[in-house]
């Protein structure tokens, strides 16, 4: 599948943003916000060293989920951000991890042999046809 099949098969636009389009605001509006609470003379930016703790901060907001935090945020908007944050890490965290996999069933094999990171399950399907 080439690049642009690809990105096409998934409508960020139509399927995200048209579907929460309010809600999506809301989320902006608390990056801001931990923005100004953080680090006020800095350029908008995920500080990930001070957000490592995103299931059980989730989880402390759940507990008042329906209610306005003290800085005007709904602690539901916060609820949204942070399950973002974890899973943007999950995903991260299994790029990285078939990206090793990848390199270490490479290490040993031809060139014509290898897999690309990401591209296993072709590899797989294109295998059940050749049978």
């Amino acid at each position: 599948m080439t690049q642009k099949k690809k990105r096409k098969e998934f409508p960020l636009y139509r399927g995200l943003i048209k579907y929460f389009p309010d809600a999506l605001l809301e989320v902006s509006k608390c990056s801001v916000q931990g923005q100004k609470q953080h680090a006020p003379d800095m350029p908008l930016a995920w500080d990930r060293e001070k957000s490592s703790d995103d299931l059980d901060a989730l989880s402390r907001h759940l507990l008042d989920a329906g209610k306005m935090d003290d800085d005007g945020i709904l602690h539901s908007t916060k609820i949204a951000w942070r399950s973002l944050a974890n899973l943007q890490k999950e995903l991260e965290e299994i790029k990285i991890e078939d990206k090793r996999l990848a390199e270490q069933y490479n290490r040993n094999r031809l060139p014509e042999d290898h897999i690309i990171s990401g591209t296993e399950i072709a590899y797989i399907i294109d295998e059940k046809k050749k049978v």
